[in-house]
């Protein structure tokens, strides 16, 4: 591999890297895919004998801590059958500037967070691409919701989205080759919150169904070409470069297992290794020719680092009792049913609703559909995503004191909240309130990044020392971060001293450096990222492979 020159190197398998080989693949080029995680096998998806854990969990996590995830052991959902999915934060740290903390959670295997991540696909509309031009804040996308429409409906169709034709105005509707539906519970609260809030929609999620393969799809399809190498367990430590021209010329990593470093070429690069890993290798990826990091000589590398305002609320509806199974889509005895409701963005959009804040927020929940015993009431869970603004002081940096266990420089995160977004999280905590509480629902707590705001029935059933850690940590596991949405550091833009990725996620300084993950985004949205890291993956890799053809890389 090392004496290969391929035509393109992939760094990362998730989202954005499955995508990438697929679509490089399929137009003809020789792509070699690095992962940093291991290989996944049928063994990593084994059902176990007892019932997926609910509730606290305490001594799953706890023993996680021990182990060394005493970061992704916050997640509210990790639990004993899929913590071998998360990064073990001993051998990968970061650090935070004091005072502040940022939840950063990561999955290191082929296919990255995709074995993560809830499969809801939504997608983001001119109200994200073209915001800054009605608010002010931050710099538009280089791109209109038209000019990635026709992508979005590739990726819908290729992983076969369930969805609806719903007509929201800040929620754009796709192409769905398969149909959602909503529990009994889901469909009585979408009738009440409609009928009393009109402009409120509540709609069925827009989700892919379970990958039983467990390799994401985009890299099946690839590995049919017969154009696809894949190297797992490879940790890339720096883009190469050519030292008279400046391009990129391959990468360097590191074997995770034998800690030994090795080289490859490639023609063109595409780095997919998601937010925050992308930054952090560019920064690491200095040299004479970039002194300040790869495809930063503006400085902005880092920059405008963003992730959404999460809130959430759980409790149960007097009156019923059990579950509904929802039958639509396939089952996966590992992950469990999917489904649910979405409210997309209400606020501020044609027009000021809210003074108080710029942008607005939406929620995804499920109502009626977790499994409960029979003689119990049903439960609802609902999370809120808000938009968070891009702030030049929000960024990521290298700790050049801090080095993981490759002795790679880890990333400085810094990432907090200002006024704009605490007034937004506290509208977002009391829109979401009034809406379970209009329909009877009795919450046992509700809380957000700013803290836990009511706990009437936390857990009741656990113990009293888990319902004290519940409340003591409830800040930190909904800090930014516990979204999971990051985003920015290395933003897309009509103007190349204001960005780091011109219109085809190119790095305007290295023209064969692309970058398609979440970290191009110019504003973080309400939805979350996946769907609209897919599509752009999707529409420059159709451009790399036209430019490469024309030998205009």
């Amino acid at each position: 591999m090392a004496s290969k020159q391929f035509d393109a190197l992939v760094v990362g398998s998730g989202a954005a890297g499955s995508f990438a080989a697929k679509e490089l693949t399929q137009r003809g080029l020789e792509v070699l895919l690095l992962e940093a995680g291991p290989n996944i096998t049928e063994d990593d998806f084994k059902v176990p004998d007892k019932p997926k854990q609910k509730g606290i969990n305490l001594k799953t996590r706890i023993l996680a801590v021990l182990r060394g995830q005493y970061i992704q052991a916050r997640l509210g959902y990790f639990s004993d059958q899929i913590k071998h999915l998360f990064v073990n934060d001993w051998k990968s740290p970061y650090t935070t500037p004091p005072g502040q903390f940022y939840l950063w959670i990561r999955g290191r295997q082929l296919g990255g967070r995709l074995h993560l991540y809830g499969r809801v696909l939504l997608r983001m509309s001119d109200y994200d691409f073209k915001a800054a031009s009605k608010d002010g804040f931050g710099e538009d996308w280089p791109i209109s919701y038209a000019d990635l429409a026709p992508y979005y409906d590739q990726v819908e169709e290729f992983l076969g989205v369930y969805g609806l034709r719903d007509n929201v105005l800040s929620l754009p509707d796709g192409k769905y080759p398969n149909k959602p539906k909503l529990t009994a519970l889901e469909q009585d609260f979408k009738d009440k919150v409609e009928a009393k809030w009109p402009e409120r929609s509540v709609i069925s999620w827009r989700y892919a169904a379970p990958n039983l393969k467990r390799v994401p799809l985009p890299i099946l399809a690839a590995k049919e070409t017969g154009r696809l190498t894949i190297r797992t367990d490879a940790i890339v430590k720096k883009i190469t470069v050519d030292p008279g021209t400046g391009k990129a010329t391959g990468a360097e990593f590191i074997d995770r297992l034998t800690k030994k470093t090795e080289t490859v070429s490639a023609n063109v690069v595409v780095l997919c290794a998601s937010t925050i890993e992308s930054i952090r290798l560019l920064l690491n990826s200095a040299s004479p020719k970039h002194p300040n990091g790869l495809a930063n000589s503006t400085g902005l590398v880092g920059r405008y680092f963003m992730d959404q305002c999460p809130s959430q609320i759980y409790g149960s509806v007097p009156g019923t009792k059990g579950w509904e199974l929802d039958d639509s889509a396939p089952s996966d005895p590992f992950y469990g049913p999917s489904g649910g409701v979405c409210i997309p963005r209400f606020q501020n959009l044609n027009g000021v609703t809210n003074p108080k804040f710029v942008r607005g927020f939406g929620f995804q929940g499920a109502i009626g559909r977790t499994f409960v015993p029979e003689d119990r009431p049903a439960v609802f869970g609902i999370m809120g995503f808000g938009e968070t603004l891009p702030y030049y002081d929000n960024c990521v940096t290298l700790n050049p004191r801090r080095k993981d266990a490759w002795g790679i420089p880890v990333p400085h995160i810094k990432c907090s909240l200002a006024n704009n977004e605490h007034e937004l999280l506290r509208e977002e905590m009391r829109s979401i309130i009034e809406m379970v509480e209009a329909c009877g629902y009795k919450i046992a707590f509700a809380g957000s990044a700013l803290g836990l705001e009511n706990e009437r029935e936390a857990f009741s059933e656990a113990g009293w020392l888990s319902r004290l850690l519940f409340r003591k940590s409830f800040k930190k596991n909904m800090a930014v971060g516990a979204s999971i949405h990051e985003c920015g550091g290395a933003r897309m833009g009509a103007d190349p001293t204001k960005s780091v990725l011109n219109s085809y996620n190119q790095s305007w300084d290295v023209k064969n450096l692309f970058v398609t993950d979440g970290s191009c985004f110019a504003s973080s949205g309400t939805v979350g990222p996946a769907l609209t890291i897919m599509a752009l993956t999707v529409r420059a890799c159709e451009y790399i492979a036209r430019e490469y053809k024309a030998n205009a890389l």
